[in-house]
C-alpha cells in the first residue's frame, strides 16, 4: 500500500503544475487587469499606474510572472492581493473556513439522512413510506438550492410566530442571514459554537438537499439489486436475520458508489455552497470569489483555485485508500 501511495504523490506533481498552468492562463485571457481598471480613475497618475505594474509584475510576459508566481507557491506564498494590498492566504483564510463549517455540516447531513432513507426505500419497496421518499427525492433533485433558499427565507418571515429567546433577545427560530448574531463578541466560547451551529441549520439543509435526493435514489437502486442477488438468498437460506443482511451484506456494496464519490467532496468543500452563501449572506467562498472576479484581483481567484486543485487530488486518493477498505476485492500493490 505504502508504494502505492508513493507513486501516486509523485504523479500529483505533474498533475498540479498542468492545472496550475491552465488557471494561470485563463486568468491571463481575460482583457485588462486590476491595473487597467485603476487606471480608468481620473485622479490616479500614470507614475502610480507604472509604479503598480512594476509590484506587481505586470510588465512582465505571462510565462514570467507564472514561473515566478509558482516560485511563490512552492514556498507556500499564494502571492499578493491587488485590491487589498496583503498576502492571498489572509485574504481568503477566513472565507474558506466560514465555508468549511458550513459544507462539513451539509455533508454530515447527507450521510446521515442518505444511508436511512435508501436502506429504507429498499427494504419496504412500493410501500406508502417508499413512494414519499421517492416524491421528496424527486422535489430535492429538481428544485435549484438557492431557489430553495429564499423560499425557506421567505417561509420564515411568514411565520414570525417561531421565534427564540437567545442570550437576551428575541429572533427567528432559526437565523435566515449570516453567521453569527449581533454581539458574538461578547457570548461565551461555548455559546459562540452554537450560535455559529444555529445560523447553519437553515442553510446547511439547503445545501445537502440536492445531494441527500441523489444519493437517496442510487442506494435504494443499489440496495434493491444486491437484495435479490444469489448471495443473498444463500445468507436467507442459512438462517441469518434481515438485520445482518441488509447491514452487512447488502448495504456494505451497496456504499461502494458513495465512497468513490469522495474524491469529489473535499474540492467541494472549496467549492462551498455556491449562490445559496449569497442568498442567506453567508460570508463564504462565494461572496470574496465574484469579488476578486470582478475586481479582476487574479492572484486571489488562483489562490481558490489552487487550493480545490489540490484537494481534489488528495480527496481522490483517499477515495481510492476507502474502497481498498471497503471492497476487499481491491488490492494496490
Amino acid at each position: 500500500m505504502l508504494p502505492y501511495v508513493i507513486r501516486r504523490f509523485f504523479h500529483l506533481i505533474p498533475t498540479f503544475l498542468g492545472a496550475t498552468l491552465l488557471a494561470f492562463l485563463i486568468s491571463q485571457l481575460v482583457p485588462g487587469d486590476f491595473v487597467t481598471q485603476r487606471a480608468l480613475e481620473p485622479n490616479v497618475r500614470q507614475e502610480t499606474i507604472d509604479r503598480m505594474r512594476a509590484q506587481f509584475g505586470l510588465d512582465q510576459p505571462v510565462l514570467v510572472q507564472y514561473v515566478r508566481w509558482m516560485g511563490s507557491l512552492v514556498q507556500g506564498d499564494l502571492g499578493m492581493s491587488f485590491s487589498s494590498n496583503q498576502p492571498v492566504m489572509n485574504v481568503i483564510r477566513r472565507p474558506i473556513q466560514n465555508s468549511l463549517y458550513l459544507v462539513v455540516f451539509a455533508t454530515v447531513l447527507l450521510w446521515l439522512m442518505a444511508i436511512p432513507l435508501g436502506v429504507f426505500s429498499a427494504v419496504r419497496q412500493y410501500t406508502m413510506g417508499d413512494q414519499v421518499v421517492s416524491a421528496v427525492s424527486y422535489f430535492g433533485l429538481a428544485i435549484p438550492n438557492f431557489f430553495f433558499a429564499q423560499v425557506l427565507v421567505l417561509g420564515l418571515f411568514l411565520f414570525r410566530g417561531f421565534t427564540r429567546e437567545t442570550f437576551g433577545y428575541t429572533s427567528l427560530v432559526f437565523p435566515v442571514a449570516g453567521m453569527t448574531s449581533n454581539g458574538w463578541e461578547n457570548f461565551t466560547p461555548w455559546h459562540q459554537f452554537w450560535d455559529i451551529m444555529w445560523h447553519m441549520v437553515i442553510p446547511g439543509l439547503v445545501v445537502a438537499t440536492g445531494s441527500i435526493a441523489g444519493f437517496t435514489r442510487v442506494l435504494r437502486g443499489q440496495m434493491i439489486e444486491y437484495l435479490g442477488s444469489d448471495f443473498i438468498r444463500t445468507a436467507r437460506a442459512k438462517g441469518l436475520g434481515n438485520r445482518s443482511i441488509t447491514y452487512k451484506h447488502a448495504l456494505r456494496p451497496a456504499i461502494i458508489p458513495f465512497i468513490a464519490g469522495i474524491g469529489a467532496l473535499l474540492p467541494s468543500l472549496i467549492g462551498g455552497a455556491g449562490l445559496v452563501e449569497i442568498v442567506m449572506a453567508w460570508p463564504g467562498i462565494t461572496p470574496r470569489l465574484l469579488d476578486a472576479i470582478t475586481r479582476q484581483d487574479i492572484y486571489v481567484v488562483l489562490g481558490f483555485l489552487v487550493i480545490s486543485s489540490l484537494l481534489l487530488m488528495i480527496g481522490n486518493l483517499i477515495s481510492d485508500l476507502l474502497l481498498a477498505v471497503a471492497d476487499p476485492r481491491i488490492r494496490y500493490g
